[in-house]
């Protein structure tokens, strides 16, 4: 049956209307994510309050501790994963109110090189990679540096980016859904996907810095050397093994320059040389 003249304009215009809408639906409640980080004070776009963060933390560190074996066993050395975090947050932030309840733990996986924080305050080393270092001031570069990720909002801030991403990779489905169009739906979606995939990575090379430089700071605050951060990419980048990665790169954007932009930050923070008397 031939079409009538203006059918297909009609369902064409209708179908950008709902891809608009959608767009703007998800963009204003992007916008309406807006909140002040109560420990750095910067205006930022989350998709979960303080109160939020902290109890989804808590509901997933169960299950999460189970993926890797469970706590480990040695009580000694969770003493001193609990010494180190406890003396970066008790002298990091100088007395400022931190309202993140941390809790650091050592998890039994003998084999999966890595460290995380969950949103909230929960801290994760593996028995994997705490084997591995060498020092204390080495182990409180990794947790300072997850502290980072907490104190920045960086889960709340991603899970608001992909729920921005996901609304709009939707606008873009209804919108190839359009049989006139020369875009498949196909080719339409891989692109959406693309596209939010390089918004998220770059926000996460953004958030490594940040940490990274947190780390620094909380490190050196605590009386720790923070030179020790070098070594510990080192320690990492060796763990590896045959040209592989740790799983610690998988979650943890590793540019080229990291080591170069550590010294750079360590320069600046110590223009006259790294104290002698800071702990290594």
């Amino acid at each position: 049956m031939a079409r009538r003249y203006g059918e297909g304009r009609s369902r064409g215009g209708d179908r950008l209307v709902i891809v608009l809408v959608i767009a703007a639906i998800s963009f204003l409640s992007y916008i309406a994510t807006r909140s002040v980080n109560p420990v750095t004070g910067k205006a930022q776009y989350v998709a979960l309050s303080v109160d939020q963060e902290v109890v989804l933390g808590l509901q997933s560190a169960p299950e999460l501790t189970q993926q890797f074996g469970g706590l480990h066993r040695d009580a000694e050395a969770q003493a001193t994963v609990d010494r180190v975090g406890e003396r970066l947050l008790a002298r990091g932030f100088k007395g400022e109110d931190v309202p993140y309840p941390f809790e650091f733990h050592l998890l039994a996986d003998p084999r999966t090189v890595n460290a995380f924080a969950l949103p909230g305050g929960q801290v994760f080393i593996t028995a994997a990679l705490y084997t591995r270092l060498e020092t204390d001031g080495q182990l409180a570069g990794v947790l300072a540096h997850e502290i980072g990720h907490v104190i920045e909002r960086h889960g709340a801030e991603h899970l608001a980016k992909a729920n921005l991403t996901q609304g709009l990779v939707g606008a873009v489905a209804v919108g190839a859904s359009d049989p006139d169009s020369p875009v498949s739906p196909r080719q339409a979606a891989a692109v959406a996907a693309a596209i939010g995939q390089v918004v998220n990575m770059k926000y996460g090379r953004d958030d490594e810095l940040e940490s990274d430089q947190w780390g620094l700071t909380l490190m050196a605050r605590a009386g720790y050397d923070p030179r020790a951060m070098e070594r510990v990419m080192q320690i990492l980048a060796e763990s590896g093994g045959r040209g592989g990665q740790p799983e610690f790169f998988s979650t943890h954007p590793n540019p080229e320059n990291r080591i170069e932009r550590i010294r750079a930050s360590i320069g600046e923070m110590f223009p006259g040389g790294v104290p002698d008397t800071l702990e290594k």
